[in-house]
C-alpha cells in the first residue's frame, strides 16, 4: 500500500527590516497625509518556492501608527477612529493569492480593523527571489489597494468653513514586503 504524497510546505516570515507598511490618504481633498505602522508581522505559507494559492497572514499594531504628527497620531489611536485600547491589532488573513503573470499576483482576503471584517482584493507585483549575504533566501512583494476606512468604522468626519472635507474616505494601501524563506 502506497502512501499519498504530501508537498512540501514553505513558510516565508516578514523581514520587518526591509519591509514598510504605508498608508495614504487625501487632506483637503489638495494632497496625501502617508502614514506608517512600525510594529508588524506576517507570514506566507507556499507550496515549494511557488507563491500561487499560498497562504498569508499579517498584522499590525495600532500602537505603531505614525504620520510623523504626535498629535494627529493620538487622534488615530482614539475611539474617534481605530480605538488601539480596544483593539490593539489589524488582521489579514488571505483567502486566495492567485498568479496572474510572472510579475503579478492578486491577494484576497480579510481584514479586519477594529471589530469589523470585510474581503478586501489586492494587487502584489512580484519582485523576483536572491540570496542574502547571510544565505537567506528572499523575495519581495510590491502590495497595494484601496480601502473606503468609513467601512471599518474610521468614521470621523469634518468639514471646514468653506465646505470642504477634511479627511477622504478612501485610503490607499501601499505594502513594500520582503519575506525570507524559513
Amino acid at each position: 500500500m502506497s502512501t499519498p504524497t504530501t508537498s512540501a510546505k514553505t513558510t516565508w516570515a516578514i523581514d520587518p527590516t526591509h519591509s514598510e507598511i504605508l498608508f495614504k490618504i487625501r487632506h483637503l481633498m489638495v494632497s496625501n497625509v502617508t502614514g506608517s505602522f512600525g510594529s508588524f508581522e506576517g507570514k506566507v505559507e507556499a507550496a515549494g518556492d511557488d507563491f500561487d494559492g499560498a497562504h498569508v497572514s499579517f498584522s499590525a499594531d495600532i500602537a505603531s501608527i505614525s504620520t510623523n504628527n504626535e498629535q494627529r497620531d493620538g487622534h488615530l489611536k482614539s475611539d474617534e477612529f481605530f480605538s488601539a485600547e480596544k483593539f490593539p491589532k489589524l488582521t489579514f488573513e488571505s483567502t486566495s493569492f492567485k498568479k496572474i503573470d510572472d510579475e503579478n499576483y492578486e491577494l484576497t482576503g480579510n481584514l479586519t480593523i477594529r471589530d469589523v471584517t470585510k474581503s478586501v482584493t489586492l494587487k502584489a507585483e512580484y519582485g523576483g527571489q536572491m540570496g542574502d549575504f547571510y544565505g537567506n533566501t528572499k523575495a519581495g512583494f510590491e502590495i497595494s489597494g484601496k480601502i473606503n476606512r468609513k467601512e471599518y468604522g474610521l468614521t470621523w468626519d469634518a468639514v471646514t468653513e468653506a465646505g470642504g472635507v477634511v479627511v477622504s474616505d478612501d485610503v490607499r494601501l501601499i505594502l513594500n514586503v520582503q519575506v525570507v524563506k524559513q
